[in-house]
């Protein structure tokens, strides 16, 4: 089974025949599940459809190919980390006790049209394996939705929002949130956390 949570970054070229995308024109991004983790693979419409498989995507979406913004200059400050920089970190860590919070914060971004959800599929835990897309990036991110209880929501929010204003900090060795009295997730700006009675 296929790692629950990972992200995949968008290809700049078509997985079939390697030739480069085109800004604005539409492409075919697809999930591949493998024994340990999801393949992604970003093709032409036309190579898709003309190319022969005896596999089944785990999901698939159409979208628009959107080239990568020129880097920034050297001169220009550094944005700071916010709950995208977070959930990245979580969902490298692989912590299952994370698993609420990561939820809610794919849930907040995804309110805040930074991410897109792209597929649902029921997960043999009993939650949800959700499929969202980086509006901007394309990168695919792969995050269980654990069917958090409502009496469990607001404890998670506080998690969240300790995360975020540094009041805690994330464990790298044990995976966990500690408290301390200063964070090691440096610049870390507050965001808003969804008070609704579910995120869902």
């Amino acid at each position: 089974m296929a790692q629950e949570w990972n992200i995949r970054p968008r290809g700049h070229v078509c997985s079939i025949c390697a030739q480069p995308f085109v800004d604005k024109k539409p492409c075919v991004s697809v999930l591949r599940e493998t024994e340990d983790a999801y393949e992604r693979l970003d093709c032409h419409l036309s190579c898709w459809q003309s190319t022969p498989r005896d596999w089944e995507p785990f999901s698939m979406w159409e979208g628009e190919y959107e080239a990568p913004s020129p880097v920034q200059a050297r001169n220009e400050p550094v944005k700071k980390d916010t709950a995208e920089g977070l959930l990245r970190r979580l969902i490298t860590l692989e912590d299952p006790a994370m698993s609420n919070v990561v939820y809610v914060l794919a849930v907040m971004l995804e309110r805040g049209k930074q991410l897109i959800e792209r597929d649902a599929k029921p997960h043999e835990s009993g939650g949800v394996l959700r499929v969202y897309e980086h509006k901007k990036s394309g990168d695919t991110f792969v995050v269980l939705d654990p069917r958090l209880r409502l009496d469990r929501l607001g404890e998670v929010q506080q998690q969240v929002v300790a995360l975020l204003s540094g009041t805690h900090s994330l464990s790298v060795e044990t995976g966990t949130s500690t408290r301390e009295t200063g964070s090691a997730i440096p610049d870390v700006q507050r965001e808003s956390v969804p008070t609704e009675a579910s995120p869902l």
